[in-house]
């Protein structure tokens, strides 16, 4: 029986070493707050940390995840006060909100590494992240307002 870390809890796993993350995430541990886009890592709607980095769960088999941290949207802030989370609220981001979880996550990773990115850095980390609502700008503004709360 091999283990994983999520949000700081550990989890056993008995199964399919190839299942996608995605699904022990959504099925196993029933966190749907990341979600299934188009399963080939292109969209950014499943978009978790792994140790600490950006990946597309649907793509990341269980045999590369056991051993390791996960951080999922649930798991980024109990009480959905991070300063993105906080920033997303107030910049009125989502419309649909399905993408929004990746999304967010992302810019997490992003604000790991860039205290305060620039425009082109913003760009260039969120490229990966499709919203088809088409809330560019709000997201662009709400990181920006989230930089600036960075500690």
């Amino acid at each position: 029986m091999a283990a994983l870390t999520v949000n700081g809890k550990s989890h056993n796993f008995e199964g399919d070493a190839n299942m996608p993350l995605l699904w022990f995430l959504r099925d196993e541990l029933r966190m749907t707050g990341t979600k299934f886009g188009c399963g080939m890592a292109l969209c950014g709607a499943c978009t978790v940390h792994l140790d600490g980095a950006a990946v597309r769960s649907c793509s990341v088999p269980m045999s590369a995840a056991l051993g390791h941290q996960v951080t999922t949207i649930e798991g980024l802030d109990a009480k959905g006060q991070h300063p993105l989370q906080v920033a997303w609220r107030e910049a009125g981001v989502p419309q649909c909100g399905y993408c929004q979880g990746g999304q967010i996550m992302q810019a997490a990773a992003l604000l790991k590494d860039k205290k305060n990115p620039s425009d082109a850095e913003i760009d260039a980390a969120m490229s990966g992240n499709i919203c088809r609502c088409g809330t560019y700008t709000r997201i662009k503004a709400a990181i920006k307002q989230a930089a600036g709360t960075q500690a």
